[in-house]
């Protein structure tokens, strides 16, 4: 079945728009992880929906290449969009997410973030969730090329990436939040207030692989 030249066209927009897209999800990712706390998340939250969102955009192309193995007809990709009217949708979308979000709605999200930490902890609240939230702001563009790099090119690339996400919170993020909660157990030591908590977070996030390996082995 042939399929219309303006379904290939608009396709191929689609597939040139995926990484400028991801960007803009993982800033709503962002706005939603603070929404949530900050330093957690809700299962099955926004801040879940709009990273796997963003996972989706960055390995459109292997998506969509699995339901092309299953038999459906899908148009081959193109090294551009032909159409003059599409590729300026093109060049001028990605320009206002470079230009625009990136360059200054996202410095300007992530300073209010620091203006609602400083107003936490002038109310004696934890400034820590606005503080992560504002970080994980301005590393946007950063985290999506490190993101492009996890793209395995299989059908199975939207998994694979998935499965490097949790290998680098797991393996990276999380022995680093270990050592401040080692810091901040430190200091509320000094301080004379309550360590506990702070120690069985730290020996939670290094044990959290292990955790996931003996759930693994009871269930398997």
């Amino acid at each position: 079945m042939t399929i219309p030249q303006i379904l290939v066209a608009l396709l191929q927009l689609l597939f040139d728009l995926a990484a400028p897209g991801a960007i803009c999800t993982m800033v709503l990712a962002g706005v939603a992880l603070r929404q949530e706390g900050g330093v957690n998340f809700e299962a099955g939250g926004r801040f879940q929906r709009w990273m796997f969102w963003s996972v989706i955009l960055l390995t459109l192309p292997q998506f969509l290449a699995w339901f092309a193995a299953q038999g459906i007809t899908m148009p081959p990709q193109s090294a551009g969009i032909s159409g003059p009217w599409l590729r300026g949708m093109e060049i001028t979308f990605k320009s206002f997410v470079t230009d625009v979000v990136i360059g200054r709605l996202v410095p300007v999200l992530a300073a209010f973030f620091v203006l609602k930490a400083a107003l936490d902890a002038a109310q004696s609240r934890s400034p820590l969730g606005s503080v992560i939230s504002a970080m994980f702001l301005l590393t946007i563009s950063t985290s999506v090329t490190l993101m492009q790099g996890w793209n395995s090119g299989s059908t199975f690339a939207t998994t694979d990436m998935l499965a490097s996400l949790w290998n680098f919170v797991a393996g990276t993020i999380l022995p680093e939040a270990a050592g401040l909660a080692v810091v901040g157990a430190v200091i509320n030591y000094a301080r004379q207030r309550a360590v506990t908590p702070l120690v069985a977070s730290a020996l939670a996030f290094l044990s959290v692989s292990a955790l996931w390996k003996l759930v693994q082995a009871m269930v398997g």
